[in-house]
Formats: C-alpha cells, structure tokens, sequence
C-alpha cells in the first residue's frame, strides 16, 4: 500500500530536469551523461510521477503501441518503461501506486494489453504481469561457418550505404515485417532514433553503425577491432536483422559469416532463429537464453478475443488478480476456429491461475502444461491444461527485437 504521504499526476514540461535526474539515479547512472533520447518518444499525458510533497520520487511512462498476436493480427498495447523510485525512498509503496495508476487508466482506456522489460526479475510478477512472454537468445559464432549443402545463397548483391540512404528503406521493410512476426512492436517516428542511437559515449570500443540492404530485408551492425597473432579479430555486434523472405534471411547471414577480417559474429535474437539448423555445425553455434518482454492482461475479456489460436477448446478458467479485480472470478473461453469468445460465468473451472501466469501464455511462447508442473496453473478437470497448451501455442516462438 502506497503511502498516505505520496501523490501521483501526469509530468509537465517543467518537470523534464527532474525527472531525468531520478532516472538516472535510479539506474545507477550519472545525470550528466543520461541518454536524453528517451524523451523523444515520451508522451507526456502518458508519463507520471510520484511526488512526497514537492519532492519527485518516482517516473513512469506509457507508450502507445501495436504488438503483433498470433494469427498475424495488431493488438493495441501499453509498453511501460522508464519505471523508477528515486534512492531513499524504496518500500513506501510508490511503484504500486505508479503500477496501479497505469494499469486503471488502460483499463478505462480500453488498451487490454501492458508490456514492459524488467530491471529486474523479481519485481513485477507481484503486479500481474508474466515473465517470459518472450525470450531473447543471444547468439555467438565463428565467421566461416558453413551452411549445410541444402541451403541455397543467392547471388543477390547486398549494399552497404549511408544511414540516410538507409531509413527510407528500413523504415517501409520494418513495417511489413513486423505485422508478420508475433511479439514485434509498430515504430512511430522517434522510435528509430532511440532504437538506432548512435552517440559516440554508448559505442563501447565499436564502430558507429553499419547498414547494409538487400532487396528483401537489411541488417544494422557494429564492428569491434581485434588482433591476435594469427592476424584480424574482428567481431560484428548485429544490431537489427530483419527479412521478408526465407532467401534473404539466408543471403544476409552468409553476408555478415563471409566478412573480411572478422573472427566472430554475435546477436540477441529470437529463440528459434533459424540459423541454428542451417549451419553444418550447430556446436559452433553458443547461445544464451533470457527473459525479454513481460506482458499484462488489463482486461481479460477483450484481451484473449484479439488472438488466433491453435485448437478448438471450451474451458472455464478461473482468474486470480487483485491488482485488476475486475478481471478475477470465472470466464468461460471458447475457441471455434481460432476465434475465441470470452464470456462472465458461474460454472466451475476447469483451470485455475494467476494474472501473471495468463500474461506469460498469450503470446504462446510459454506452454500453459510447464507453468502447471511449476504449481502456477492448476488443473481441477482433468485434461483441460493439456487441451489449452494446444490452443494457446503459436507456430513460432515469439520474440521482440527492441527494448523500450
């Protein structure tokens, strides 16, 4: 429970040098130096903060976005960020009160999906949203690998070209792409300086960015230099990828292993990224598992209608969620088709669960059987989680390239 002391409201203009100070505390950064991009794309009628007295205390934001569903289909979404309680004033209750401010007005809003990263992993579970909604992969091997003989490399020429020459491009192929590819998020204009910032103090030792097109797709990507005795080390940090086709996708990786100079390629991408069955080798393919999007159900009812799903199914399941008690009780989920119907009712459940644990299942990355072993989920007819592992499980893992 948030202290009686605390008050919450929407940021002015004026409010802007403080509100970047306790970011930046927060984040254990100093406010000289803190990355002014985010307010780009800040909406200050979606941005709050916490004050004690006159004191701000706490940020947090809502940026309004799409998020592609299972089906191929656009759901409107709340991506929360910039969540922070300034140092000396933890456990007085303001992240709830900056959660539940937020989750209230996208009820009333009618935005029935929130989605943030998380700081950290014990934090937000607590606040009904679930983890692992999508996971990232990061993703090292040697340049020179080979493909196995049956994936074909065209010879399309890939161009690498000037940022300006770039965006036009990028910004029409991002947009096509990403209606395709569960968990990708539509791009307003400033999204594109924060995702491609390249100031020289976030560089790390690499190049400024690359860009390279080819006619279905393009990549983005940094060089780090390197030397050792046996000559040139260099590595190649991808930034972006992003393909239309099976054959660029193909095109682009043999591009980026075939480099000169290069000893190393590493990327954060997507769980299942093909690449790992295309190399002759997959041992020579490391790769680390993380979370990366965790996603909210504001409004049960309007939420699982916006998705297709995998089997027919009619379960009741029972909600549990006191940060959003309109969403606790009973629902009955039908699915014809792939068409689901959600509808208040007295039956008994079938499956019981958390909040968070619905949020972790709708992108179906997670399966809703693995949460039941973990004691999240709860089966009071038999075969009834099995039957809605099946419908909630997409044909492709679910991934979110960029962190907001």
């Amino acid at each position: 429970m948030a202290d009686s002391a605390l008050s919450i409201r929407t940021i002015t203009e004026s409010d802007i040098p403080e509100f970047q100070r306790v970011m930046a505390w927060a984040f254990n950064d100093d406010p000289r130096g803190v990355d002014s991009k985010w307010l780009k794309v800040i909406e200050h009628d979606r941005a709050h903060v916490v004050l004690d007295g006159d004191e701000i205390i706490g940020t947090a934001g809502i940026l309004t976005r799409e998020i592609t569903v299972p089906g191929g289909l656009q759901a409107p979404a709340g991506a929360v960020t910039v969540v922070t309680v300034k140092p000396g004033h933890r456990r007085r209750g303001v992240a709830s009160l900056l959660m539940k401010t937020q989750l209230h007005g996208l009820h009333e809003s009618g935005e029935p999906i929130a989605i943030l990263w998380a700081s950290e992993g014990s934090i937000y579970r607590r606040f009904g949203y679930g983890e692992l909604a999508t996971s990232l992969n990061r993703m090292t091997m040697p340049t020179r690998v080979a493909f196995h003989p049956g994936v074909p490399v065209s010879g399309t020429r890939i161009r690498q070209v000037s940022r300006e020459e770039a965006m036009p491009f990028m910004r029409e192929m991002h947009d096509r792409v990403r209606r395709t590819r569960v968990g990708w998020l539509n791009r307003v204009e400033a999204t594109w300086d924060v995702q491609l910032a390249d100031r020289e103090v976030d560089r790390d030792g690499l190049t400024a960015y690359r860009y390279c097109l080819h006619p279905e797709g393009y990549v983005v990507f940094r060089v780090k230099g390197g030397r050792s005795p046996r000559g040139p080390q260099d590595e190649l940090h991808v930034r972006e990828l992003v393909c239309e086709t099976e054959q660029a996708y193909a095109d682009l990786y043999r591009f980026l292993l075939d480099t000169d100079l290069t000893a190393e390629l590493s990327f954060y991408t997507a769980a299942d990224d093909p690449i790992l069955h295309m190399v002759g080798n997959p041992r020579q393919v490391s790769r680390d598992l993380v979370d990366a999007l965790w996603l909210r159900i504001v409004d049960v009812d309007r939420a699982l209608p916006l998705r297709r799903y995998s089997s027919d199914v009619d379960s009741v399941i029972e909600v549990e969620d006191s940060f959003c008690p309109w969403n606790s009780g009973r629902w009955r989920f039908t699915v014809k088709g792939g068409e689901a119907v959600v509808t208040r009712t007295e039956d008994p459940a079938d499956v019981s669960l958390d909040a968070a644990a619905l949020g972790s299942v709708f992108l179906g990355g997670v399966r809703l059987s693995v949460l039941k072993r973990a004691h999240r989920v709860v089966e009071h007819t038999p075969g009834h989680v099995d039957m809605l592992t099946l419908a909630f499980i997409g044909t492709e893992e679910p991934h979110c390239p960029e962190v907001f």
